[in-house]
């Protein structure tokens, strides 16, 4: 009766110690950051931690990080599904010498980043507001990525390695790259990685270049389509298609109602497997309209390209609306 008893007493103890550890290492679906927060928090609504960082180590896989007052936030690297969602207050990220964001999750993740002001200072060269280079898929909504002003910096470097998808939606991009390099968004898959990207209500303002979508480094094929979008006052080309002279990936770019203006060139197709395929689209007001240097440009003969330019350009090909 003893041993029993014995065994009993020790079991228990075993239970109450399991059970005490539990909550501690449990991490929430949801968490919370403030301006006046800690990181020493749980992250709850009641105890909010103070930085993305702090947070996402509170938060479980495919939860989600909310703002509850304004604040600035801080940097973040994301090795997981995650959403931050914080359109309902004033959620700044201000970075020098670093990215803003880095996604490096997995293959089956997608990271969500909504109503974020993401701002660059003093940054170094490459330095980006987003870079994502791992994951299945990375949606930008109601967002702000600006003064990122060194060489090869980008509002949005999107470079993944495997197949994944970029949505960027209702996003300003502005003041980007330094010199004759960075811009927008840049999006260049490497290896065997195929991009499938959406832009959808994005205004890009002055930045070194627009859009950019590159096959240089991947062996697959890339498809971007771009509507309701602004891309205007860049130094290099509003939107460019570019792939080298032999190997590489293709690159399609479908432009829908959407306004090429002010840039030194509007859209460019550079190299054999580029192309850029335009409809209900304005490019005015830039040095040259179109550029085609061994790609396509084609026109579904819904567009205003003639008149407003320096040089207007002409499409390669121009396509039947049936």
């Amino acid at each position: 009766m003893m041993n029993i008893s014995r065994f009993l007493t020790l079991l228990g103890l075993l239970l109450a110690v399991v059970l005490h550890a539990a909550p501690a290492q449990a991490q929430a679906t949801r968490t919370w950051v403030s301006g006046v927060g800690d990181d020493v928090n749980p992250c709850s609504r009641t105890a909010p931690c103070k930085t993305f960082a702090g947070a996402i180590s509170k938060t479980a896989a495919g939860g989600e990080i909310n703002c509850i007052d304004p604040g600035g936030f801080g940097a973040l690297t994301i090795t997981k599904a995650i959403t931050i969602d914080c359109t309902s207050t004033e959620a700044g990220v201000l970075v020098s010498g670093t990215n803003g964001f880095v996604v490096n999750a997995g293959a089956a993740d997608t990271v969500i980043l909504r109503g974020l002001d993401i701002i660059g200072t003093v940054v170094g060269p490459g330095l980006s507001g987003i870079a994502f280079n791992t994951g299945k898929a990375l949606l930008v909504d109601k967002c702000t990525i600006r003064e990122f002003l060194s060489s090869g910096s980008f509002g949005i470097l999107f470079q993944p390695t495997g197949a994944s998808s970029l949505y960027v939606s209702d996003t300003t991009i502005a003041n980007n790259g330094s010199g004759t390099t960075g811009g927008a968004i840049d999006i260049k898959p490497s290896g065997t990685g195929a991009a499938r990207v959406t832009i959808n209500g994005v205004s890009a303002f002055s930045n070194v270049a627009g859009i950019i979508a590159d096959g240089s480094a991947t062996t697959a094929e890339s498809v971007i389509d771009v509507i309701n979008t602004v891309s205007a006052g860049a130094t290099a080309a509003g939107i460019l298609a570019l792939t080298p002279t032999s190997g590489g990936g293709a690159i399609a770019i479908l432009v829908d109602r959407s306004s090429l203006i002010n840039n030194v060139t509007g859209a460019s197709a550079s190299g054999p497997k580029s192309s850029i395929f335009l409809t209900n689209t304005t490019i005015f007001g830039n040095t040259t309209g179109l550029v085609t240097s061994a790609g396509s440009t084609l026109s579904y003969k819904t567009n205003n390209i003639n008149g407003g330019n320096d040089t207007d350009g002409t499409p390669t090909v121009n396509l039947s609306q049936d």
